[in-house]
């Protein structure tokens, strides 16, 4: 029997619902999951008490040997490889999330291309958006998604993007343009693109479509309130199907959207 001065013991919480975002690079998955966020009214509660919180996959690239290092800072590695991804932390990590406990996780600095001696700890949560470039790729990463989410954006503005956002790292035009060209294109083509044949809900034009944002951070709002339970009784069951639909604002209007918007997403649970 507890004495009259000892805490009670905390409620159990439930697993999270763990959502996957690829895209390719630059082509604004951070920045939906940050929509995302800021529309559920996350970036306002304490780090420790959010329902929702964000990881990137770029938290895991390896640790570059002195020779990788200096091929980096000349723009000659392939950060867009799977290789380039210490994806056995990557995979320990999720399964700890997955779990409910709390992890460390290792920060990366993108000016010296160098994992950080800091670690950010990640306190669970009940939904937890996953973003990178290759969080499809291998599939047992892969399966650990209650929902896939494909950000598409077309090239040209990915590079424009890309540019602008590599400039302000301290990187020259010429460098940039050199690395697009000779890895992160091919990368794109090879590794990433394949992978969105695996998505629940394909983004057009990223947080510009605020249609498919609003339908997503409805149904988060849906599992907060309760419906992750039946979520996992699906994949536990192994009951559903997986419907797989860009989303256009002209396409379809939003009181069409509304009507179909449960049978869709719910049918997208798969067992694991």
């Amino acid at each position: 029997m507890a004495s009259a001065g000892s805490a009670e013991p905390e409620r159990p919480r439930p697993k999270p619902f763990l959502i996957g975002v690829s895209g390719g690079t630059a082509s604004g998955k951070s920045t939906v999951c940050e929509k995302i966020m800021e529309l559920l009214g996350q970036n306002e509660v304490e780090r420790r008490q959010r329902k929702v919180l964000i990881l990137s996959q770029d938290s895991f690239y390896k640790v570059l040997t002195a020779e990788q290092q200096a091929k980096a800072l000349k723009g000659q590695y392939n950060f867009d490889h799977p290789d380039a991804f210490d994806n056995d932390l990557m995979r320990a990590t999720l399964r700890n999330i997955v779990e409910g406990k709390t992890v460390e996780v290792p920060t990366y600095d993108f000016v010296s291309h160098s994992r950080l001696p800091d670690t950010a700890v990640v306190y669970p949560a009940d939904v937890v958006l996953f973003e990178g470039i290759l969080v499809f790729y291998n599939q047992d990463i892969r399966d650990m998604f209650h929902l896939r989410l494909f950000v598409d954006t077309d090239s040209d503005v990915r590079l424009s993007r890309r540019v602008l956002r590599d400039m302000k790292r301290g990187r020259d035009l010429e460098q940039i343009l050199t690395q697009y060209t000779t890895f992160v294109k091919p990368a794109f083509e090879e590794f990433c693109l394949p992978t969105k044949k695996y998505a629940d809900v394909i983004i057009p034009r990223g947080v510009d479509n605020m249609v498919a944002i609003n339908l997503i951070v409805q149904h988060i709002q849906d599992i907060l309130n309760g419906d992750i339970c039946k979520w996992q009784r699906g994949a536990v069951n192994g009951h559903g199907r997986t419907y797989k639909r860009p989303f256009s604002e002209q396409a379809e209007s939003s009181s069409v959207l509304a009507a179909g918007k449960r049978s869709h997403l719910e049918s997208s649970s798969r067992p694991h």
